[in-house]
């Protein structure tokens, strides 16, 4: 086993080698820009460890860890274009450095990219990567579609909005270390029980990240802190702040979240300041913590060395106090 940092050296280092250098350039700039931006990796880094958990060699998993990138990256090419996101990773998204035609266009190129790097592999092990793939990719539309349709609605409930971040987010990671145990050709209880550490440890890093949307550091955050709040998302913070608040700081917050502004500095502000006196602030935190360890309990089930299960551990923790 190695440790996260050289996991990510690891896939940075075959990243770098994929090059999409073609015509025609406008098409594949793009591509080349975004991936070369950064982030933390986690998705593919999760397969290249998830293949080892369970005893592959992690140069086996990297195909299919690039997939698992190009994906998560095309979902954000076109999630920045839908949210008019100016910033993506501390930079320019790619709607903005080229246009909407070009972002959605090579969007749509990366969707078959990433399918292609999964032929790379044996009949068998293609067809159980791709079907989970493809099932996963549709979920995540779906995410999407809900959480466009939620900025509309005046009553979304938390379970429908912890389903729309389970879409949305939470099953690419949890496919992401599922495809290193299929890899791996674990036991089928294994390669379950790691899709359902993925997918509470997913909900845990969406929940993180609507937190830090907030009242994360703009230096180390890398998007637009606020950016839930300017597009008047209902994120769990929102509807928290409904479940605990008095009637009048209810239509208060709904007032302030029909708002389109120009200058949003005091309505961020604003909203900021309910989250934490209503104690939804509080209990959001509480409520990642809850998923992490959700995520925790499944390792106690898994058939492999304590060693391991540690290091999984150890990923969770750091998730869930990460800044960026």
């Amino acid at each position: 086993m190695h440790d996260i940092s050289q996991y990510q050296d690891f896939f940075v280092s075959y990243l770098k080698k994929q090059s999409v250098n073609k015509e025609p350039k406008n098409l594949y700039e793009p591509i080349e820009y975004i991936l070369e931006l950064g982030g933390k990796r986690m998705r593919p880094v999760l397969t290249l460890m998830t293949s080892e958990i369970f005893d592959a060699d992690y140069k086996e998993a990297l195909p299919a860890a690039m997939a698992v990138e190009v994906f998560h990256n095309f979902s954000l090419v076109h999630d920045d274009i839908m949210d008019d996101a100016p910033l993506r990773r501390g930079s320019s998204t790619v709607h903005e450095k080229w246009d909407i035609n070009t972002g959605i266009l090579s969007g749509d190129a990366m969707l078959i990219l990433a399918y292609q790097y999964f032929e790379q592999y044996e009949p068998v092990v293609f067809r159980d990567l791709a079907k989970l793939f493809s099932k996963t990719a549709l979920e995540v539309c779906e995410g999407q579609q809900w959480d466009v349709d939620f900025e509309t609605r005046k009553d979304v409930t938390i379970p429908e909005y912890l389903k729309m971040i389970e879409y949305k987010t939470a099953v690419l990671v949890a496919a992401a270390m599922k495809m290193g145990a299929i890899i791996a050709n674990t036991s089928e209880e294994n390669a379950n029980l790691i899709y359902d550490f993925g997918l509470n440890l997913g909900l845990a890093f969406q929940l993180q990240d609507d937190y830090l949307d907030a009242f994360g550091d703009p230096e180390t955050f890398g998007k637009q802190v606020g950016g839930d709040i300017i597009e008047n998302k209902k994120t769990y913070l929102y509807l928290k702040t409904l479940e605990f608040s008095t009637p009048e700081k209810v239509l208060e917050i709904e007032e302030l979240f029909t708002l389109q502004l120009d200058e949003n500095t005091e309505k961020i502000e604003t909203v900021k300041a309910i989250f934490n006196e209503s104690g939804a602030s509080k209990a959001t935190q509480e409520a990642i913590k809850e998923y992490t360890f959700k995520a925790f309990e499944t390792l106690e089930k898994m058939d492999i060395e304590f060693s391991k299960k540690e290091m999984l551990r150890t990923f969770g923790e750091n998730l869930m106090g990460r800044n960026v």
